[in-house]
């Protein structure tokens, strides 16, 4: 009997256990907040949402299917099916038993996972990289196997910049490059297709220079690491923004779900936690905030905006909300700080300076209609750059593997369309004698990269209406052509109807016309057509807005249609996509991003699904007035200034940059000193000056637009006072390697007597970002007239070099041997990092130098033409 006890004990135990270990969620009460999460979810949206039952799939597969679903958002659930995401699960576990990597539930769930990584389409892509990546890393250590797959990424995509809608990750091995969001979308993918808990880390805004970036963490060895993605180095914490993130005021990534660790928490909702990690980066300080009203009483509640100058804009890097005590904090960077909070239509703002302030009230006082100046400096954190030491064998293996790299993906690069093979291409349709065509075919053709065979076979097919299957091709943006379907093409090809363009903003593209065709009777959308308030009544009437949903990923407009119900993005998505399929002009104004529709009258009429009836937007004329100096003739948007609308005491930018994709062209002050028609409301106009050391001059002009009546404001900009000083020497008989001349020269020899500017070059991101913004400047350089001389590190850098901008003329090139000149510069001007490139100066042959520019920066060209004028 005592046996049997024992064997039926024993029983009893294995099968605990084996209950335990078949948890996806070990922590009960997590579980327990999931499930209540998850089923919360389905009564709001319904079961259909979700259609696997439990005896289907494993309790671990179940677990995690339900973790996924209790926190995706809206989009990412009626855009793929249950079974995708069972799939990526599947793949995940696989693979997490194959390599074994010792990391905690916690990082799993959370940093391994989920697939969104940020708000690209959704693939296969963690099935097709674990397959490839597997073999490649198995038996390595953790932190050796971050090293190779990054340097895979390398391999199959590098940097190039482009539009804001990041691409999925197959698109990028597709097109073999990405902006520096879409490079960590995919090597984080790629991390975590092979069970290594990866995450995007992005600055909103660099504090030191106009920009932002992105790159990634990754978990090894008891705590996260960084790396520039697809930008393989010897070691884990060592990229080329080691000198700028150390600047950095705020770096963040999001989580997955709701999220427990340590970090700050600065943002958490029903989809996903956002933390802080800049102390992983940069010396932190804690600035508390307190909103008070005017009769000095805290106010709950009070929205807490943390802004930097960026972009000639106060960007917000963090929003935060007050609580029952008007208190709200941030810790970050020891630099200036914009702290803007309202509440209830008002405001208030001050600017602070994070390490030196460590407790500011903020009094909001201010009401829409103000009218003011206000002037204000912000200066950066300083420089305390980290950078691992490596050995020169360490970076003669690395370079070795990049060299080898770079030759594997040039060669998939070299299958991409060329203008000899479209000119094949041209002979099948019949249309080589027709010049204009030919050229826009052979410049569509080219732009789709990868995606050629898609474009090609589009334009095969529809030779008999060639005129509008290429209008349709011209409407859709660079990237549109580099991973557009071929289901997307045919749709609008297809409709019946003259709106072509598939686009409303930066959203996934979906062939939703005929799709509508069939679910909506021809007589329903001719009434709509003639009457579009009807159309907007429909859908206030049939689709209900999710407040609780947040607006980075928009549903499909058949996902709209079929659940009747969206978050405000995608309900104003699906009105455009409706009304162009019932011939109704529609669109996301590019300025101010409302939603409109062009009445019978051919008038624009607001549509705002949170307000109970549209209208036609009251305008008054605004006139700016602007007196050139001698740094500044034209002052642009974006870089100089910008315009905001402010509603309810919270600033609203308006997109005046009228380029598209990578078209350069934007406003400038030449838009405005005629007059524009802007809507009637309250406007905040920031100028901004921001000199070699990263400090601005900035000034806040608050006005307001009346109806019918024209206001006059005047763009002021400050100037700095000794803006152009010595600042150190340099040797201008020193010589390079010319390469035009195929012979050591001086600089004096070269250059001729007079000032010259010198640029050290590197291989990586910053490169790339100061020969662009020089090509920006070209006109004005060359009207100026003197050399600039750029120089390689060695011969193998200048062979890997394909130039991508239209350089001026007075450019020319040359090789610096053995890093003589960069040595030089580093040792007269004391660079803190000397391998830190590219380098830039501008000097002469009395040995001056009056500017220098190291690492990432932007806005060279017009900071060099800066100087130009000033001396």
């Amino acid at each position: 009997m005592k046996k049997i006890l024992s064997y039926t004990l024993v029983i009893i135990l294995l099968i605990m256990v084996s209950c335990k270990k078949d948890h996806f969620i070990k922590d009960k009460n997590y579980r327990n907040k999931i499930e209540k999460d998850f089923n919360q979810k389905i009564e709001n949206l319904g079961n259909s949402i979700f259609t696997i039952k439990k005896g289907d799939i494993s309790l671990k597969e179940m677990e995690a299917l339900k973790f996924l679903y209790a926190y995706m958002p809206l989009g990412d659930i009626v855009n793929h099916t249950n079974e995708f995401y069972l799939k990526n699960i599947k793949s995940s576990f696989k693979t997490q038993k194959e390599l074994n990597w010792k990391i905690s539930d916690e990082l799993f769930r959370h940093f391994v996972l989920p697939i969104r990584v940020n708000n690209e389409n959704l693939d296969s892509s963690r099935i097709v990289f674990a397959k490839e990546l597997i073999p490649r890393v198995k038996g390595k250590s953790m932190y050796d196997a971050i090293l190779e797959v990054n340097h895979w990424c390398h391999e199959k995509v590098i940097y190039k910049p482009t539009d804001g809608r990041t691409s999925s990750p197959l698109a990028s091995v597709k097109t073999a490059y990405g902006r520096c969001g879409e490079e960590s979308t995919f090597a984080v993918s790629a991390f975590r297709a092979i069970g290594i808990p990866a995450r995007q880390v992005y600055t909103p805004r660099w504090a030191h220079t106009d920009d932002n970036h992105a790159w990634v963490e990754v978990w090894t060895d008891g705590k996260w690491h960084f790396l520039g993605a697809c930008q393989p180095e010897p070691l884990l914490n060592l990229a080329w923004f080691n000198a700028p993130v150390s600047r950095g005021m705020l770096m963040d990534t999001k989580v997955f779900g709701h999220y427990c660790g340590k970090e700050e928490k600065l943002l958490e909702n029903s989809n996903y936690t956002v933390i802080n990690v800049t102390p992983n980066y940069a010396p932190v300080a804690k600035l508390n905030v307190v909103a008070k009203d005017n009769n000095d009483r805290n106010i709950e509640g009070a929205r807490v905006d943390f802004k930097i100058y960026n972009y000639a804009e106060f960007y917000s890097i963090a929003t935060k909300y007050t609580n029952k005590n008007g208190l709200a904090y941030l810790t970050a960077g020891l630099g200036d700080i914009l702290v803007w909070s309202s509440y209830d239509g008002k405001y208030g703002y001050k600017k602070v300076t994070v390490g030196k302030d460590t407790l500011v009230n903020i009094v909001l006082d201010k009401s829409e209609g103000e009218n003011s100046i206000i002037s204000l400096d912000e200066t950066p954190p300083v420089e305390h750059a980290n950078v691992p030491k490596i050995t020169s064998k360490q970076r003669l293996n690395n370079d070795k593997k990049k060299s080898i790299e770079d030759s594997i993906r040039n060669s998939y690069v070299a299958t991409f369309m060329t203008k000899t093979k479209a000119n094949n291409f041209l002979e099948k349709l019949k249309i080589v004698d027709n010049i204009d065509l030919s050229t826009n075919i052979t410049n569509l053709l080219i732009e789709s990269k990868g995606n050629h065979k898609i474009i090609c076979d589009f334009l095969y097919k529809n030779t008999e209406e060639l005129n509008r299957a290429i209008k349709l091709l011209n409407l859709l943006t660079k990237k549109d052509l580099r991973d557009v379907t071929m289901d997307v093409l045919d749709d609008n090809m297809s409709a019946k109807n003259s709106c072509l363009n598939p686009r409303v903003e930066n959203e996934r593209l979906f062939p939703y016309k005929k799709f509508f065709i069939t679910k909506i009777k021809h007589s329903v959308l001719k009434e709509y057509n003639e009457a579009p308030s009807k159309l907007v009544n429909w859908c206030k009437n049939n689709i209900s807005i999710d407040k609780n949903s947040y607006n980075l990923i928009p549903m499909s407009p058949m996902g709209v249609w079929n659940l009747r119900k969206a978050d405000i993005r995608s309900i104003n998505i699906f009105f455009v996509t409706l009304a162009r399929t019932a011939g109704i002009e529609s669109r996301k104004d590019i300025i101010t991003g409302k939603i409109q529709y062009k009445n019978k009258k051919g008038v624009w009429i607001d549509v705002n699904f949170n307000k109970p009836s549209d209208k036609i937007a009251l305008q008054g004329k605004l006139v700016m007035s602007y007196k050139p100096t001698k740094y500044l003739n034209n002052p642009k948007y974006y870089y100089n200034f910008t315009i905001s609308k402010i509603e309810n005491g919270i600033p609203d930018l308006l997109n005046y940059d009228l380029g598209n994709g990578n078209d350069e062209k934007g406003a400038c002050y030449n838009h405005f000193k005629k007059g524009v028609n802007i809507d009637v409301g309250n406007y905040l106009l920031v100028t901004g000056t921001r000199l070699a050391n990263g400090k601005v001059l900035s000034n806040l002009i608050f006005f307001s637009i009346k109806a019918g009546k024209t206001t006059n404001v005047d763009l002021l900009m400050r100037e700095a006072t000794n803006l152009i000083q010595v600042i150190g020497s340099f040797d201008s008989e020193s010589k390079f390697y010319s390469i035009d001349d195929k012979t050591d020269m001086s600089f004096l020899q070269k250059a001729g007597r007079g000032y010259f500017v010198v640029g050290i070059l590197g291989n990586q991101e910053p490169t790339n970002h100061a020969l662009k913004d020089i090509a920006n400047c070209s006109g004005e350089l060359e009207r100026w007239g003197r050399k600039i001389i750029l120089l390689f590190p060695s011969k193998e850098e200048m062979k890997k070099y394909k130039p991508e901008y239209k350089l001026p003329l007075n450019v020319v090139f040359g090789i610096d041997k053995d890093s003589f000149i960069q040595k030089q510069i580093a040792n007269n001007m004391k660079l803190k990092n000397k391998n830190l490139l590219p380098i830039f100066i501008f000097t002469d042959t009395f040995n001056r130098i009056v500017f220098i520019s190291q690492g990432y920066t932007i806005g060279l060209g017009e900071k060099i033409m800066k100087v130009v004028n000033g001396i």
